[in-house]
C-alpha cells in the first residue's frame, strides 16, 4: 500500500511545482498540501473506507479547480472524475451521485452527466424521482427530447402506475411540441416545412395522456393533466378531450364535481371589465349561482359526505369573502346541510340562536361522533350558552376513548379561559386517567407546559416529580422538563439535568440512541463534566440494542471529529 500511495503523490508533484512557479501557492503551502494528501491517500487505501474520507479528498482537489491556471485544469478535472467514480463504489448514497452531477454541470462537462445518471439509475431504478431528474437533464442540459422520452419510457417499465412520472412525461411532450412550433415559425420565414401537423398539435402528448388514464383511473390525476395542458396555448383540442373524459367517466367522484363547479367562477365573461361596481357584483352573483347549480346537481347524483364537504367548503369560502351577495346567503341558509356544516353556516350568517339549537340537537343525534361534539362544544363556548362542564362530561362518556384527545384539549382550553387554576388542574388530572396510552401521555406533556406557564419553574418541577413514575410516559415529557431546567435565569442545576436524563433512559435507553448522545453532549456543555462522557458512552454501548447501536456509534464518531455540534 505504501508504494501505491508514494507513486500517486509523486505523480502529483509536477502539478504542485508548476503552481508554485506561477505564484499561486507558496513553498510552505505546497508542503502542507503534500502532507495532507499523503494522509488522505493512506485512508483511501484501507480495507474499510468511510464516505467522509472520500469527501475530504475531493475537497483537497477542489482547491486546484479554484486556481485560474488552465494548463492544469484538464488534469485536475479528469482526476476528480476518477475520484467520484471511486467514491461511488458504495453506490447507495444518492446525495453523492447528486454531487457528481452538480460537479459536471459546474465545470462544463455536460457530456458526462448522461453517463452519471445512467450509472445511478442502474443502481437505483426503484426511485421515480431520479428517472424524472435524468429525463429533465436530457431535455434541459443536452436539448435532447428523444433521450428524455426514452428515459421516461424506461421509467414507466419500472413504475407503470406512478402519477408523477406520467405528469412529467406529459409535460415534457408538450414542452417539446411548443419548441417545435417556435422552430416552425422560423422555418416558415425561410419557406421550409419539416414538421407534421400531428406532431405540432400535440398528438404525442395525447398518446401519453391516453396511456396514463388507462392505468391510473382517478379524477384527481386526470385533472392534474388537464391543469398541465392549460399552461400551453395550443392545446384546446387536448383540453376538450380531457374534459369530456372527466365528465363521462368520473362522475362518481366528488373531485370531478368540485372541479367542474369551480370552473364556473373562471368561465369567460365580462368580469372585471364591467364599468360599475354594481355590474361586477351582479356578474359575481351569476357565477356563484352557476357554481351552486353544479354542486346541487352533484349532491343529487352523489349524496356522499365528500360531495357535501366540497359544497360546504365552497359556500363557507364565499361567505367569508363578505361579498354581500344576499342571494347566495339566502340560498345557503335554505339548503338542508349535514349538522356540522349547518353549524358553521349559521355562525357565519349571524344566527346565534339557531346555531345553539342545532348544536344541542346534533350532540343528541350523533352522540358518538367526536367531530360533532367538538364543533357543537366550540359553538356553545363561543356563544357562552349551556352547561359546558356537564356537556364535556357527556361527550367523554359517549365517544370512543381512543378518539377523545381533541375533546380533552378543548376542555382544557375552556377551563383555562373560564375556570380557576384549581379547576383546570382537576381537568388535567382526570385526563391522565384515560385508558388510552396516547391520550394520557400527551396530556401529561400539556399538564407540564401549563404548570410552567402558570406557576413557573417550581410548579413545573413539582408536577414533573409527581408524574415521573406514572406510566405511560413519553420522551417529550422528559425533554420538556430538561428544556424548562435549562431556561432558568440562574445557572441550571446539572444534577437535576442528570436526574431527568437518567429517568428518561430507564424508559427509552434500549432503543433511543439520540437520548444517549444528548446526555453526552450535555456533559460536554458549559455546565457539565466532560470526564463523565466515557462512562455514559460505555453504558450506551451496553444497553442499546439492534440498529440503534450502529446509529449511536456513527453519530458519536461524527461528534468526536467535530462534524456534530455540541449541546444547545
Amino acid at each position: 500500500m505504501a508504494e501505491i500511495v508514494q507513486q500517486r503523490i509523486e505523480d502529483r508533484i509536477p502539478e504542485l511545482e508548476q503552481l508554485e512557479r506561477v505564484g499561486l501557492f507558496t513553498k510552505k503551502e505546497v508542503k502542507s498540501i503534500i502532507k495532507r494528501a499523503t494522509a488522505l491517500e493512506y485512508k483511501l487505501h484501507r480495507l474499510i473506507v468511510n464516505k467522509e474520507d472520500f469527501i475530504a479528498y475531493i475537497q483537497v482537489r477542489r482547491a486546484f479547480l479554484l486556481q485560474p491556471h488552465h494548463r492544469l485544469l484538464h488534469k485536475v478535472l479528469k482526476r476528480k472524475q476518477v475520484i467520484f467514480k471511486f467514491v461511488l463504489r458504495p453506490q447507495d448514497d444518492v446525495q453523492l451521485w447528486f454531487s457528481h452531477v452538480a460537479f459536471c454541470k459546474k465545470w462544463g462537462t455536460k457530456m458526462a452527466i448522461s453517463k452519471v445518471f445512467s450509472s445511478m439509475l442502474a443502481i437505483h431504478p426503484d426511485k421515480p424521482a431520479l428517472w424524472i431528474m435524468a429525463a429533465k437533464s436530457e431535455l434541459e442540459d443536452r436539448d435532447s427530447s428523444e433521450s428524455a422520452r426514452h428515459l421516461f419510457l424506461r421509467a414507466l417499465r419500472f413504475h407503470p402506475n406512478n402519477k408523477k412520472v406520467y405528469q412529467e412525461y406529459f409535460r415534457m411532450e408538450l414542452l417539446h411540441c411548443e419548441k417545435l412550433r417556435q422552430q416552425k415559425e422560423q422555418l416558415e420565414k425561410a419557406e421550409m416545412d419539416l414538421f407534421s401537423p400531428e406532431i405540432l398539435s400535440g398528438k404525442l402528448a395525447e398518446v401519453v395522456y391516453r396511456d396514463a388514464v388507462g392505468k391510473i383511473k382517478e379524477a384527481g390525476f386526470v385533472i392534474s393533466l388537464l391543469n398541465i395542458a392549460t399552461i400551453f396555448d395550443f392545446t384546446k383540442e387536448l383540453q376538450d378531450l380531457i374534459l369530456n373524459d372527466l365528465q363521462t367517466n368520473y362522475t362518481e367522484d366528488s373531485v370531478t364535481w368540485d372541479f367542474m363547479a369551480k370552473r364556473e367562477l373562471d368561465a369567460p365573461g365580462a368580469g372585471d371589465e364591467l364599468p360599475t361596481a354594481k355590474g361586477r357584483a351582479s356578474d359575481i352573483n351569476r357565477r356563484e349561482e352557476r357554481c351552486c347549480q353544479v354542486y346541487e346537481e352533484g349532491v343529487k347524483s352523489l349524496n356522499t359526505e365528500p360531495m357535501w364537504t366540497c359544497y360546504v367548503a365552497f359556500c363557507l369560502e364565499r361567505l367569508k369573502r363578505k361579498t354581500n351577495v344576499q342571494e347566495l346567503k339566502d340560498k345557503v341558509l335554505q339548503t338542508r346541510w349535514p349538522p356540522c356544516e349547518q353549524l358553521e353556516i349559521l355562525l357565519l350568517s349571524g344566527d346565534a340562536e339557531g346555531a345553539a339549537r342545532v348544536a344541542m340537537t346534533a350532540t343528541q343525534r350523533y352522540s358518538q361522533s367526536v367531530s360533532v361534539w367538538s364543533l357543537s362544544l366550540q359553538t356553545l363556548m363561543q356563544l357562552g350558552s349551556g352547561d359546558i362542564g356537564r356537556l364535556f362530561q357527556d361527550a367523554l362518556t359517549h365517544v370512543n376513548p381512543k378518539e377523545s384527545l381533541p375533546l380533552w384539549h378543548l376542555q382544557v382550553q375552556w377551563s383555562i379561559e373560564n375556570q380557576s387554576p384549581e379547576d383546570t388542574e382537576a381537568v388535567f388530572k382526570r385526563s391522565l386517567l384515560s385508558p388510552v396510552s396516547a391520550v394520557a401521555m400527551e396530556m401529561k406533556e400539556k399538564y407540564l407546559d401549563w404548570s410552567f406557564s402558570t406557576g413557573g419553574y417550581k410548579k413545573a418541577r413539582k408536577t414533573f416529580m409527581s408524574l415521573q413514575e406514572n406510566r405511560p410516559l413519553s420522551k417529550a415529557f422528559f425533554t420538556r422538563m430538561i428544556g424548562i431546567e435549562k431556561k432558568q435565569v440562574s445557572m441550571p442545576k446539572m444534577n437535576n439535568l442528570r436526574d431527568y436524563y437518567e429517568r428518561a433512559l430507564q424508559e427509552f435507553g434500549t432503543f433511543d440512541d439520540d437520548l444517549w448522545l444528548q446526555y453526552i453532549l450535555e456533559e460536554q456543555g458549559t455546565y457539565g463534566e466532560p470526564q463523565n462522557c466515557g462512562k455514559i458512552h460505555w453504558r450506551a454501548m451496553k444497553f442499546l440494542e439492534g440498529e440503534s447501536v450502529e446509529r449511536f456509534t456513527t453519530r458519536y464518531t461524527l461528534f468526536q471529529t467535530g462534524h456534530l455540534g455540541g449541546a444547545q
